[in-house]
Formats: structure tokens, sequence, C-alpha cells
């Protein structure tokens, strides 16, 4: 066994231990426990369900609507959770980064682990709620594991991002809320990508098509709600044959996840003194 095994294998074991006892912590105090990462996703989907839907017939052209709402806030919230969480992991495991010497990194793959916990036990609900309201499974539904798997490692890099910055500039929990709330309305969530195309002029098609290049998050959930739910869901492998335009939101996916990666080891040497 060399030196790199016996860090590789005490990495896993804290990864392990930081996942459990932050899950735990999480609802410690809270009457309804752990059914809370079930009931506030379930929350906002009524509210959004109720207003956007129901009342201003959002969705009205595309099947099953209500069921890719649903499934929209919950990616939304995993992201969000991601990233807001691992932005303040860091400052938040201060005392343990003085005291033992591991990869910095853990700290913010754990908070991001403890967000991947909830969104499993969100994502059954999505299945049960599809089922009930009639989507049919089809071959195409395995096809949202890489998209999950997408979502994850954009998630995560703007998370070792955030946590070295929040390091030094703790202004930047409020700014990012702020960008969180304006990424939430600018992202096809409660409103499907073809009420853009179709009610924003002539140049309608031009800016959704941009919007799910430009938005990750965007394509992202477009494209699970094309695989899990009903092809009418338009996306950019429906709406060009370009090869480079299909493909360019999964490349800046893993552009970010590797420039925050980068950012975040150059200056994991000094979260202990910062922290």
């Amino acid at each position: 066994m060399n030196i790199t095994e016996i860090f590789t294998r005490k990495n896993q074991i804290l990864l392990r231990a930081m996942v459990g006892t932050d899950f735990k912590l999480r609802y410690q105090q809270s009457f309804l426990g752990y059914i809370w990462s079930v009931l506030k996703p379930l929350l906002l989907f009524t509210i959004m369900y109720l207003v956007f839907v129901r009342f201003l017939r959002f969705g009205a052209d595309v099947p099953h609507f209500s069921v890719g709402l649903l499934l929209g806030i919950i990616l939304w919230n995993f992201f969000n959770e991601t990233t807001t969480g691992g932005m303040m992991s860091i400052v938040g495991h201060g005392d343990l980064l003085r005291k033992i010497h591991f990869s910095k990194y853990i700290v913010v793959i754990a908070s991001s682990m403890g967000a991947l916990i909830n969104f499993g036990i969100n994502f059954v609900v999505v299945i049960i709620f599809a089922l009930l309201n009639g989507v049919r499974p089809r071959w195409s539904n395995f096809l949202i594991f890489p998209i999950v798997i997408e979502l994850y490692v954009v998630s995560l890099g703007i998370a070792f991002f955030l946590s070295a910055v929040y390091v030094k500039l703790r202004d930047l929990n409020p700014i990012w809320e702020v960008l969180m709330q304006a990424g939430f309305y600018a992202t096809p969530i409660i409103y499907p990508i073809s009420m853009i195309a179709s009610r924003a002029g002539q140049y309608g098609p031009i800016l959704a098509k941009l919007d799910l290049m430009l938005n990750p998050m965007a394509q992202i959930i477009q494209d699970a709600r094309h695989v899990l739910i009903a092809p009418e869901n338009q996306t950019l492998w429906t709406w060009t044959s370009h090869a480079w335009v299909q493909w360019w939101p999964i490349v800046v996916s893993f552009l970010i996840f590797l420039g925050g990666l980068k950012y975040f080891t150059a200056k994991s040497r000094y979260f202990a003194e910062l922290v």
C-alpha cells in the first residue's frame, strides 16, 4: 500500500462520516424531520402549479406539464442546495480544517452528497407522480442518468468556485441568493421553452436556443423533461442538427466544473489561515 492509497482511504472514511453527520443534523430539531426533504419541493410545486398552470395556463400545449414543473423544481432545488451549501461548507468546517490535514475538496463533495440524497428522495416522488399522471415509461427514460451526472458536475464545479471565493468574500451569500432568484425565472421551470419561442416575436426561436446554449440549467431541465416525460418538450437536439450546437451546453458544463476545481485547488492552501 503506497501513500496515495492511504490518503484515498482516509478521504473516503472522512467523506462518509461528514455526509452522515450533515444529513442527520439538517433536520435534527425539526418536528417532521426528514419528511421536510419531500415537503419543501412539494409545497413550492403546489403554489407554482396553482398560479402558473391552473390560472395563467402556462404549458397548456405541453403534455403532462405539471409533471415537468415538479421535475424542474427538484432539479433546480438540487442545483441551489449544492451550490449554496457548497459555498459555505469550507467556512463552516473551519475548525476541522485547522486541526486535521486532509484533501479540502472532501468538504464540498460531502455537502453535495447531502443534496444528492435529498434529490434521490424527491426523484422517487416525481416518478410516482408521473405514473399517476399517465406518463408512459419509455426506453429513453434511462437517458436521465447522464443528464443527472451533468447536473451534478456543473453544480459541483460552481460549488468549488463559490466556496473558495466565500472564504474571503462573505458578502457573496446574499449576492448569490439574488442571482439564484433571477436564475430561477430566467430558466424554463414554471414555463416551457416553447413559450419563449412563440411569444418573443420574430426573435423568439433564437432567444430560446440561446437560453439553452448559454444556460446549462435550461438545457438540463429541458433534456430531462424530453427523455423522462414527453418528447414534445423541445431541446437543442430537436431544434437543430448541428452537432456542435447540440453538444455545446454539455461542454460548457464540464468546462465550468474544471474551472471551478482548478480555482479551488489554487486557493485551498490558504483556507486554514483564512477561516
